[in-house]
């Protein structure tokens, strides 16, 4: 089973794809342009739909998601940690 979607293996995050993750949790992910499987231990409960690191960040680190710089990490993000507003910031404004 998928928990959670790669689009390359350059990417810093994935998606969380099912309900209730919970940390601790063994997380399987997809990276869809390799097309392999990767694992995670969930570092906290991530929602559906909402970002999993999967790399480590530090302060000031650009995200990248889906191929694509999605913001700037602004607290540290350690892997299988919840990556979202509360760490992450757009570099629009």
């Amino acid at each position: 089973m998928i928990d959670f979607v790669v689009h390359d293996d350059g990417d810093s995050v994935g998606v969380v794809v099912v309900e209730g993750v919970k940390a601790g949790d063994e997380l399987t992910g997809w990276v869809m342009d390799q097309n392999i499987d990767i694992t995670f231990k969930a570092a906290s409960d991530i929602p559906i739909g909402h970002k999993l690191a999967i790399k480590a960040m530090q302060e000031g680190d650009t995200v990248i998601k889906y191929g694509t710089d999605i913001g700037k990490v602004v607290a540290d993000i350690g892997v299988g940690e919840h990556a979202h507003v509360h760490n992450i910031k757009t570099k629009r404004w």
